[in-house]
């Protein structure tokens, strides 16, 4: 059978002598169906049957190709319209360009490789087009919120609910959670089940820029700006233009840069680095940090207006810990996934290694139990893997404490009495290291003492 037509052409053309060298030249690709018109009302007429290509006589007896041309693209923006004139004027020709013309081509003795090599392209765009529409679609049920989270856990549940307020307007989302919980998974989850999920998703680690370098990164600069400055550069604002721009540890970004984030939200507008014109902004902001961003702006590190500025809808992200068999179900899912990816036979948790994995804490949380199952399939011998196969190596040893029979909150005292130990006492640099606030830790240290623990 022969291959289905795939690109579909409307030939608006009065003249009969010009119409059959058209459809000569059209002839010439098996992939190309074409259909015919005189007049540009019947051409109109027929827009519904939705053509890929239009090649369009600009003087026609009824209509200009300007008037035709207009009707396209407000019924239609994608069409590919090629402008086919005996008029070689350059004015008209950068109009129609404007006004969305694919390409504009003289009738005259190059017409015919003009066409040709416009038409080829035009097929290769269209099919570039249907590829990204194919992988915009991939994306969007990738992100799904039950694809990309999983979890059946009340806490999680409670951020499902979040989520599914969040994707209906463009409020600012602030998400916090310990390290490893999944911050930017829920960011282009928002994203991708927005309004805004066919416009780019642009993230931003704060913590991954030198300070020095944050400011062009995010807002641009012009040439010549700074020394190194050697082109113009176009910041992640500008980037995610009618998208989501998402500001990953924000509370790392220094106190003299906040001032100009905070006038680059407020203002809806930025200017790039040595230039004067300011380029205005329609872009969403999801940021997500670890850090108690109210008790460091209480501290001074970081700015109260910018603080609230950001909180829009605040998601909080609860540690593995809390979502009791959840991790079974995540270890399930990197299991599968990572046998597939490596094409290795399917292997299964057995009843010991799932018990084991439920009496870990996984301060890494879900980063860190991805790690463990991925190491845990490489190490088994047998389709079913074991509880010797699951090795933990974060800075929290398993063997420190005993986790049969102990209560989240008693684990947690002796996290704390143990780092407190360890670093005499000095209860910043506790705070430093398990990412809590001082506060916390001396809550903590206050129930300790009146509960004798």
């Amino acid at each position: 059978m022969p291959s289905e037509p795939t690109v579909k052409i409307f030939a608006v053309e009065d003249d009969p002598v010009y119409a059959r060298f058209l459809d000569y030249l059209f002839g010439l690709n098996p992939d190309f169906e074409v259909t015919f018109f005189q007049s540009g009302k019947d051409f109109l007429k027929n827009l519904h049957k939705k053509p890929t290509i239009v090649t369009l006589d600009y003087s026609l007896p009824d209509m200009s190709g300007e008037e035709v041309l207009k009707e396209v693209k407000q019924f239609d923006p994608n069409v590919f319209v090629i402008i086919v004139s005996s008029q070689e004027s350059i004015g008209t020709a950068v109009d129609l360009l404007k006004m969305g013309a694919y390409d504009y081509i003289v009738k005259n003795d190059e017409t015919r490789e003009r066409l040709l090599y416009a038409l080829n392209n035009a097929k290769k765009n269209i099919q570039l087009v249907k590829e990204l529409d194919t992988l915009k679609q991939e994306v969007s049920e990738k992100y799904e919120f039950e694809n990309s989270i999983i979890g059946k856990s009340k806490a999680i549940k409670k951020v499902f609910g979040l989520l599914e307020k969040a994707v209906k307007t463009n409020i600012t989302v602030s998400i916090s959670g310990e390290t490893g919980t999944g911050k930017e998974l829920v960011a282009k989850a928002i994203h991708y089940n927005s309004t805004r999920k066919h416009k780019p998703f642009v993230p931003v680690n704060i913590a991954a820029v030198p300070s020095e370098l944050i400011e062009s990164e995010l807002f641009g600069h012009e040439k010549g700006a700074f020394t190194g400055a050697v082109t113009r550069r176009i910041g992640k604002f500008e980037e995610a233009q009618e998208g989501t721009i998402f500001l990953d540890e924000i509370g790392e970004m220094p106190l003299n840069l906040q001032a100009k984030l905070l006038r680059v939200i407020q203002e809806k507008e930025v200017t790039r680095i040595g230039g004067n014109n300011t380029i205005k902004l329609n872009v969403r902001i999801i940021v997500a940090t670890h850090k108690d961003l109210a008790e460091e702006a209480q501290n001074g590190n970081f700015r109260e207006d910018l603080y609230y500025r950001l909180l829009g809808l605040p998601i909080w992200l609860p540690p593995l810990r809390d979502r009791e068999t959840d991790v079974l179900l995540i270890a399930s899912f990197f299991l599968k996934s990572f046998c597939e990816e490596n094409e290795m036979p399917l292997k299964v948790l057995s009843r010991e290694a799932k018990e084991k994995l439920l009496s870990y804490s996984f301060p890494g949380n879900v980063r860190e139990l991805k790690s463990v199952i991925e190491l845990g399939a490489v190490m088994s011998n047998e389709d079913e893997i074991m509880a010797e196969d699951i090795k933990f190596s974060s800075v929290i040893k398993e063997d420190n404490f005993t986790f049969e029979n102990m209560s989240l909150r008693e684990y947690n005292f002796k996290i704390i009495r143990n780092y407190l130990d360890k670093y005499n006492n000095n209860v910043l640099e506790v705070a430093r290291r398990l990412d809590i606030g001082k506060s916390t830790i001396y809550r903590y240290l206050k129930e300790m003492e009146a509960e004798n623990f």
